[in-house]
């Protein structure tokens, strides 16, 4: 979910920022305190689902934003943020998702966002746990795997956090000779499986050239990297148990504990 935060007073955008990221930790929020600024973000990107909209801005207001938005973007959903109830009507005229008086509760906000006119479809949480056995869920949900192989592959990338592989070292480490054929067909095999299990951002691979992209999950190691309480918490001692090429990012995580 994209949303696009509008308000020319810095402190209350901050405000509302901050709010919406604690209710929807997932979403990618731009905002803007310049509403010529945020048409022209919205006209380059098109692809935001939520707009908040603070009505009385200077160049202009929200209410002709939201009119300029809804022109190439007809599904969007527009919650007007005003101290100014006399705009309720313009904001129903516009089809409005929603409308929240200031100074407004976290509730309000909330209450909002689960009841959007346009509902988002959500793209699935994908978790990488790798303290302990490694495994990655989807919605919760274990990717099952046909090949045994093929799951360690997708391991030791996790492990890279997102640098660029090149076959011969995964072969190094994986098979300690070169298998360029298997790796192949390895690499077709976690891409359709991936895929099957709706995390097909997960991995790319291009000519003699494989990784992950650490943006597309969540993932308790890199977590305890960042000084994330629950990862620190989640670390007993053990990384990648399965696979004994991950014994040296052990040694370093226990070093840091």
């Amino acid at each position: 979910m994209k949303i696009l935060i509008v308000d020319d007073e810095p402190h209350a955008l901050k405000d509302l920022s901050d709010c919406v990221k604690s209710i929807r930790p997932e979403a990618e929020i731009v905002s803007f305190v310049r509403s010529d600024e945020a048409l022209a973000f919205a006209q380059s990107d098109q692809a935001i689902d939520v707009a908040f909209l603070d009505i009385n801005m200077p160049v202009i207001t929200g209410i002709e934003l939201a009119k300029e938005l809804k022109k190439f973007l007809p599904k969007l959903n527009v919650i007007f943020c005003t101290a100014y109830s006399e705009y309720a009507v313009d904001a129903i005229r516009l089809h409005a998702s929603g409308y929240v008086n200031k100074p407004y509760e976290k509730a309000d906000i909330e209450r909002e966002l689960d009841n959007l006119l346009h509902p988002v479809a959500q793209m699935p949480k994908i978790f990488v746990r790798t303290f302990g056995d490694f495994d990655i869920f989807v919605d919760s949900v274990p990717v099952k795997f046909k090949r045994e192989k093929t799951k360690e592959l997708l391991a030791y990338l996790i492990d890279k956090r997102g640098a660029v592989c090149a076959p011969r070292d995964i072969c190094a480490a994986l098979w300690e000779e070169d298998k360029p054929d298997y790796l192949r067909k390895l690499t077709q095999d976690l891409t359709e499986t991936l895929r099957a299990a709706g995390a097909e951002g997960v991995f790319v691979k291009r000519f003699k050239e494989f990784f992950v992209m650490p943006d597309k999950f969540e993932c308790d190691y890199y977590d305890y990297l960042d000084g994330k309480p629950y990862a620190i918490s989640a670390f007993h001692g053990e990384y990648m148990s399965q696979y004994s090429w991950a014994e040296a990012t052990m040694a370093t995580l226990y070093y840091k504990q």
